[in-house]
C-alpha cells in the first residue's frame, strides 16, 4: 500500500489578457490504504488538483509524491476514473478492462486472468462480451473502475465518479466502492461535490476554498470502518454535514 503527498502545489493558467490562479499552495496527504475525499464549491480547482496528481496536468509549482517518488507524468501507479465513464464504445467490457494491460504489455494469459478476476470483483462476470451501449450507467462506471484497477495501481483517483447517476444507483455504487476498497486495500483520493457522499465514504475530508483553490480545512470523519445506511441518521453525521456545508459556503 502506498502514500500520496501533495506538497505546496500551485497551478496558474496563462491567459492572453490575464493569468488565472486555479490552485494556490495546496497541501494534502493520504495514508496508505486510506480513502480520503476532496470537496469544495464548483470552480475551486478540485478536478485540476486530481489531474495534476494523475500526471495529466503539470503544476506551476510544488510537487506530488507517490510513496516518496515524484510524479512527472501519467503512470501505472495511479489509476483514474472520471464522471463520464470514458469507455471505448467499440470494445467489449472485457476488452475495456484489458486495455491498460495491453498497453503495459502484460502477457496474454496474465491479462485474461486479471480481467476475469476483476469482472468478479465488480459483479459483471456475465457481461464480459457486452458493449458499453448495452449497459446501464452504474454498470458502465463499474467497468471504468475495473479498468482503472486492472494494472494494479498503488493509488486510485476518482473524479466525481457517481455525479451523473440517479440517487439509488449512486447509493449502490458507494457501497460497491467501499467493498472494493476493503477487498483490495488500495489508496483512494476522491473528488466529490456531494457532502453526504464524502462523509459516508471517507476517513478524512479536505475542504477547498473558492478560487484560487486552497485547503481551507481538514475534517476527520468520526465513524471508523463502520459504514452503512444507518450512519446517515447519526446526529454526528448531521452535524458534520452542516459543518462542511458552512465551510464550503
Amino acid at each position: 500500500m502506498t502514500t500520496l503527498d501533495v506538497l505546496g502545489v500551485s497551478k496558474v493558467f496563462r491567459r492572453r489578457r490575464h493569468d488565472v490562479t486555479a490552485l494556490d499552495s495546496v497541501g494534502l496527504h493520504v495514508d496508505a490504504g486510506e480513502l480520503v475525499c476532496l470537496v469544495g464549491a464548483s470552480g475551486c480547482g478540485k478536478s485540476t488538483m486530481l489531474s495534476i496528481i494523475g500526471g495529466l496536468e503539470e503544476a506551476t509549482s510544488g510537487e506530488v509524491r507517490v510513496d516518496g517518488d515524484r510524479v512527472v507524468g501519467p503512470g501505472a501507479d495511479r489509476g483514474m476514473v472520471f464522471q463520464g465513464y470514458s469507455l471505448y464504445p467499440w470494445k467489449t467490457v472485457a476488452e475495456n478492462i484489458s486495455f491498460g494491460l495491453e498497453v503495459g504489455r502484460w502477457p496474454r494469459a496474465k491479462r485474461s486472468e486479471r480481467v476475469d478476476e476483476l469482472l468478479g470483483v465488480v459483479g459483471l462476470r456475465d457481461f464480459g462480451d457486452a458493449l458499453p451501449r448495452e449497459l446501464s450507467g452504474g454498470m458502465k462506471q463499474r467497468v471504468a473502475i475495473a479498468r482503472a484497477l486492472a494494472p494494479e495501481p498503488d493509488v486510485l483517483l476518482l473524479d466525481e465518479p457517481f455525479g451523473a447517476l440517479d440517487a439509488q444507483t449512486k447509493r449502490h455504487l458507494q457501497d460497491f466502492l467501499l467493498t472494493v476498497w476493503r477487498t483490495l486495500g488500495v489508496t483512494i483520493l476522491m473528488v466529490t461535490h456531494d457532502v453526504d457522499e464524502a462523509i459516508y465514504l471517507s476517513s478524512r475530508i479536505y475542504v477547498m476554498s473558492a478560487r484560487p483553490g486552497r485547503v481551507a480545512e481538514e475534517v476527520v470523519v468520526p465513524f471508523g470502518g463502520s459504514r452503512g445506511p444507518t450512519i446517515k441518521r447519526d446526529p454526528r453525521f448531521l452535524d458534520l454535514r452542516d459543518e462542511l456545508n458552512d465551510l464550503i459556503g
